[in-house]
């Protein structure tokens, strides 16, 4: 957990994989904990094809299925089939912005919200931003995307920067 903070959390990221990456493991967390995914990462970069989304979106049903049956990744009918479904969102998103990343960081003109909570309590676990996100998103097609888990990927990938005052890793990674 320490290294993921130290190194990746809240740098900011424009890589089209690693946004991919970000939004499947969000999405896989809701309901279970941070470090549960963490432990699994490994194994979904494995099954999920180093989540190239081009391949995930041509998953077909017995795909799915053998995927439903590893052991190493959350096997939820609905969060497997929502990384297909999101798969091929993700594809028509990059079609219509050039990529992800550019229509994600447009939200915000390019530059990371730099938050500065004092304690654990001050961060929030969503905001007008995750909110009219979410809602584009859904629209969009993408599923799994609820206003919490986009506020955690907007963490994630360092679109919003919530470190805490005094963290070493405030500013982009340690």
């Amino acid at each position: 957990m320490r290294e993921y903070h130290d190194r990746e959390w809240g740098v900011p990221s424009r890589d089209e994989r690693h946004l991919f990456e970000m939004l499947v493991l969000e999405g896989a967390q809701a309901g279970l904990s941070w470090s549960t995914i963490l432990h699994k990462r490994p194994h979904y970069r494995q099954v999920f094809d180093g989540f190239d989304p081009a391949r995930v979106a041509g998953y077909d049903e017995a795909r799915i299925l053998a995927l439903l049956e590893d052991p190493g990744i959350v096997r939820n009918r609905l969060k497997v089939r929502g990384t297909v479904t999101n798969a091929r969102a993700f594809l028509e998103t990059q079609d219509a912005h050039g990529s992800f990343g550019a229509y994600l960081w447009g939200w915000v003109d390019g530059e990371p919200i730099v938050n500065h909570p004092a304690t654990p309590a001050d961060l929030p676990a969503s905001t007008e931003l995750s909110d009219r996100l979410s809602r584009d998103l859904k629209r969009r097609g993408f599923t799994f995307v609820g206003t919490t888990i986009v506020y955690s990927l907007l963490q994630s990938v360092g679109v919003v920067d919530d470190h805490l005052d005094g963290c070493p890793s405030k500013g982009g990674g340690a």
